[in-house]
């Protein structure tokens, strides 16, 4: 019985963390063919797809800031 709950826990975990990187490969600014790459290996294989993702995937700020008032520069 208490397996089954932590593995209910875990299941609902990872797909939390799949929704989150599936948001934030679709606010990336890379091309479409990039953004449905990681859709589909995410997809197809969520823990792994998740972790390729987390270690290989798109990183920075979309836009920058271009106002000095919300830049540090």
């Amino acid at each position: 019985m208490e397996i089954s709950i932590l593995m209910w826990i875990l299941g609902v975990v990872i797909i939390l963390l799949d929704v989150w990187a599936l948001a934030s490969v679709w606010r990336t600014t890379k091309p479409m063919g990039t953004k449905v790459g990681w859709t589909v290996l995410i997809l197809c294989l969520p823990m792994l797809g998740l972790a390729i993702w987390g270690i290989a995937g798109p990183r920075g700020v979309a836009i920058p800031p271009t106002s000095q008032r919300h830049s540090k520069g």
